[in-house]
């Protein structure tokens, strides 16, 4: 693996109870996020973020090693428009083919115009992407690293990432017409349907974290991560209409 910016020397700190902390931290807010009432995750998000942070700054890490360090804002928000623009195009492209179009339908997001901008462009950055990539690829990666290395922080973030996708899978294959007709809306189903979201997200937290290494930012993973999800929001409600 070759050197990036985030592979800077980090603190020798065990990280080990700021690690449990901060995974303690993200089963409340699992739990809290998909059992409180609506707008739980909007007002969450952030608070939780900074709850994370705190984690991370207690345990010895600086801004460098959460992702935040000023000398990669430029080069990391380079990295995650250019992430952003990547995945609209895949999206532009994908919609374009009928074939592929029903994969874009989901009953959680057959939303109006206003509904579908405010959920992207407010309730995803805000309530989704912001606390997934502090907590994931910025304080657990970060905490990681300070002890195994980049390796070993990129295998555990993307693990308990893709664990993280588990309750927001349950409905999965009742929701989405596409996931429904390959494993059917059974217990089975519902079972391939989860395994299936947990492996998936779980690789694209490996490509989230690399984006975090190589660029030395948490600007580059949450482009990334923004563009699938709210334009991902955009284009499903543009579908379903």
């Amino acid at each position: 693996m070759n050197d990036g910016p985030g592979d800077r020397a980090a603190p020798t700190r065990p990280p080990r109870p700021a690690v449990t902390t901060t995974v303690g931290l993200l089963a409340v807010v699992a739990v809290a996020g998909r059992t409180g009432p609506p707008g739980t995750a909007l007002l969450l998000g952030p608070i939780a973020s900074v709850g994370a942070l705190c984690i991370g700054r207690v345990a010895g890490l600086d801004a460098d090693d959460l992702g935040l360090g000023r000398r990669t804002w430029r080069t990391g928000a380079a990295w995650g428009v250019g992430c952003a623009a990547a995945v609209a195009a895949c999206y532009a492209a994908a919609a374009a083919i009928p074939a592929v179009r029903p994969a874009f339908h989901d009953a959680r997001y057959g939303l109006d115009p206003g509904a579908a901008a405010r959920t992207a462009f407010l309730v995803v950055p805000l309530g989704t992407v912001l606390f997934e990539e502090v907590a994931f690829r910025g304080v657990l990666w970060g905490l990681v690293h300070a002890a195994k290395g980049p390796g070993w922080a990129t295998s555990v973030s993307s693990v308990l990432f893709g664990l993280w996708h588990v309750l927001p899978s349950l409905r999965l294959n009742r929701v989405n017409p596409a996931v429904a007709g390959l494993v059917g809306t059974g217990r089975a189903g519902q079972a391939t349907a989860v395994a299936g979201a947990v492996a998936f997200t779980a690789v694209a937290g490996v490509v989230l974290c690399e984006l975090r290494r190589r660029s030395g930012s948490l600007w580059a993973p949450f482009g990334a991560h923004w563009g699938t999800n709210g334009l991902g929001v955009l284009v499903t409600a543009g579908l379903s209409r």
